[in-house]
């Protein structure tokens, strides 16, 4: 019995392990989720990772090269600041900032535009004719610029930007949740059980869900690489993070008068910012190809 049982489950795996199955046979979205995990940890815990302060300036070490450099040291591995500031410990405590936030933010706002999604696609007349066309009119606009208005009126700060940010994500969830729970109605999977007599709500948790995830989780990606972005545009812009605070964006603005004379202030935190975005985008595109495999299979 014990046998038969190993056996079965084997032969009909869980979707969870089905979905890993398939997620790493691609090497690349492995060494992405990889990079995706250790952002993860020290965006949780980055202060406790830091080899030295972030916030606390050093007039012995002003402008230090990274330690590769002939002049560098190694107990300050990436350099230093205007400050003497170590580029290390503020690039990883900015992790939080930038990359942890922008999870945060992605959400609150897929949990909001879902729900606020759902109910519209269930809704019919005058209301979702409304909800429909406001949303064109938002989804016209680009996101920053919406961003950055937003901000205008609620005014400069890191917790009025993470406003803003979630402001514009909801509006996309909300498209992209009703119009795929539009597209699954149609289809004839969804209409027997209704013919059945099992309501709306259920038919939409049980049966439509899971045939939507994969458009929700792509959107999720997207959703976050846009929200890194904002944060560290708004930021450069000065609208976002405190100027000591080592928000990556931030970090850059401060850095640019400094790129002819020390450079590693400037292209480090870009860098940063480029990573996360691609490891964000490669991850989300691993699970999107994954999700399809399963549905074929």
């Amino acid at each position: 019995m014990a046998r038969d049982k190993i056996y079965i489950e084997e032969e009909f795996p869980s979707p969870i392990k089905q979905l890993w199955l398939t997620f790493k046979t691609t090497p690349v979205a492995i060494w992405a989720l990889g990079f995706y995990s250790l952002l993860v940890l020290l965006a949780i815990f980055g202060s406790f990772l830091s080899p030295h302060s972030a916030m606390e300036n050093n007039l012995e070490v002003l402008l230090m090269p990274p330690a590769w450099h002939v002049d560098g040291d190694i107990s300050y591995l990436l350099g230093t600041d205007d400050l003497g500031r170590d580029m290390l410990s503020r690039l990883i405590q900015g992790t939080s900032l930038t990359f942890g936030l922008s999870i945060i933010v992605v959400i609150l706002a897929l949990v909001i535009g879902v729900v606020i999604g759902s109910i519209s696609a269930l809704t019919r007349g005058l209301k979702a004719s409304l909800l429909t066309h406001f949303l064109d009119v938002v989804l016209s606009m680009p996101s920053l610029l919406l961003a950055i208005i937003i901000v205008a009126i609620l005014g400069p700060g890191l917790t009025n930007v993470l406003w803003a940010i979630g402001l514009v994500l909801i509006p996309q969830f909300i498209h992209i949740t009703r119009n795929a729970i539009k597209e699954e109605q149609k289809k004839g999977y969804v209409l027997i059980p209704i013919l059945d007599g099992a309501s709306e709500l259920r038919v939409l948790v049980t049966s439509i869900y899971p045939n939507i995830i994969d458009k929700i989780i792509i959107q999720a990606t997207l959703a976050q690489s846009a929200a890194i972005l904002d944060i560290a545009a708004l930021g450069f812009l000065g609208l976002g993070a405190p100027v000591a605070l080592p928000e990556w964006g931030s970090m850059l603005a401060n850095s640019l008068d400094l790129f002819y004379i020390a450079p590693w202030t400037t292209y480090l935190p870009g860098l940063a910012i480029l990573i996360a975005v691609i490891v964000t985008n490669l991850v989300g595109e691993g699970f999107r190809h994954s999700l399809k495999l399963q549905k074929e299979n």
